[in-house]
């Protein structure tokens, strides 16, 4: 059998040095390579083989080469240096070879991801198997695809700080989110990050799938809420059309008490005016003269048309009233001093409230203690 099979290879070479014709050398190849690579090679036959493989590797058809690299692809014959040349080639012929070829090295795989094409660092991240440093470069340079591919094999050796670089990079991709989300081992420090930006589907997974108890996941989940309020609240502050802004959000259903409470807490009193105006279906002229109004009862007509919780309208009032005593003194609106008047005057004019309200109230105001004069009150 063995000298069958010597024939055979010897009549396909002579074959493929005779062929002319594009097609007939590329099906000679694929024979060839076929047979080299099921019989058993002393060293010098491998060597011999290894040879050949250098020639095909030069060989000036696209179809030899690729039908070399396709054969090959996951072959134990093909040496580095032939590996390495397969895979600076086209991408009809570097692909096979990147995705599976064990002749790589992990600096060889390195090189490949910092040469920066998309289709090559997601032909190394979807290997049988990627090297821990290898990960690492892919999740620190590697593009969006690529590490998406990489999170999605759970071959891949990849430590939480490459993970955690992943996250970072990618914490507004829920496609690259969701592929961390659902490996087979996560670290539980990457698991909590997850579950504050991931979806509420992802989130659930995350929950019944690793160690979280469900009392984080609620308090993680609520943080990324108040996180995404405070962007909306900067969003719209650098709003040119409020009023657009405004009905965008209530289309939305995001236009609440609490982010109209932490734009007034950040000095935005265009943000009361607007939204309460929005909320009531009311034009702005008519909302900023009932919000203005130096009597009791404009504010608290427009705040209860606006469908806003009667409990919190006290908050409004003192805020809308800090700010006027501010702006009358010539004072700050957006600064750490103005926050720290509000609740002063809530807690002064409240001497009752309950601790619920009062976490809330702090909540939107961003006060991590409570100010001196709220310890008797709380």
């Amino acid at each position: 059998m063995t000298a069958y099979r010597a024939r055979l290879t010897e009549m396909d070479i002579r074959r493929l040095v005779k062929a002319t014709d594009e097609d007939e050398r590329a099906e000679a190849t694929h024979k060839l390579c076929r047979n080299m690579d099921r019989i058993v090679l002393d060293d010098i036959e491998r060597d011999a083989a290894q040879k050949i493989l250098r020639m095909l590797a030069d060989d000036s058809a696209e179809l030899v080469r690729r039908a070399m690299a396709v054969t090959l692809k996951a072959s134990t014959l093909i040496p580095n240096d032939v590996a390495r040349k397969l895979a600076a080639d086209l991408d009809s012929i570097a692909l096979p070879i990147i995705t599976s070829s064990p002749a790589f090295s992990d600096e060889d795989l390195i090189e490949i991801v910092r040469a920066g094409s998309a289709v090559r660092q997601v032909a190394v991240a979807t290997r049988p198997r990627v090297p821990r440093d290898v990960a690492a470069v892919l999740a620190e340079e590697g593009c969006e695809q690529s590490v998406r591919a990489l999170a999605a094999n759970d071959n891949a050796d990849i430590s939480e700080a490459a993970l955690s670089v992943v996250v970072d990079r990618f914490a507004q991709s829920q496609e690259v989110l969701t592929a961390v989300a659902y490996r087979q081992v996560l670290p539980l420090h990457v698991t909590e990050r997850l579950i504050a930006l991931a979806s509420e589907t992802v989130r659930e997974h995350l929950v019944s799938r690793h160690a979280v108890a469900p009392e984080t996941a609620i308090r993680l989940a609520q943080y990324a809420r108040e996180r995404a309020t405070v962007d909306l609240v900067d969003q719209a502050a650098a709003s040119a059309d409020l009023s657009v802004f405004m009905a965008q959000l209530n289309s939305r259903k995001a236009l609440n008490a609490s982010l109209l409470l932490r734009g007034l807490a950040r000095g935005h009193m265009a943000i009361i005016e607007h939204g309460l105006a929005e909320l009531a279906q009311t034009p702005h002229q008519r909302a900023w003269l009932m919000v203005h109004d130096a009597g009791p009862l404009g504010l608290k007509a427009i705040y209860d048309r606006a469908g806003l919780p009667p409990r919190l309208f006290q908050a409004f009032r003192v805020g809308v009233d800090t700010w006027r005593a501010l702006t009358a003194e010539g004072g700050a609106v957006s600064t750490e001093e103005f926050r720290q008047r509000m609740l002063e005057r809530f807690l002064t004019q409240r001497p009752n409230v309950q601790r619920d309200d009062l976490a809330y109230l702090m909540e939107r105001l961003d006060q991590p203690t409570l100010p001196a004069v709220a310890v008797n009150a709380a």
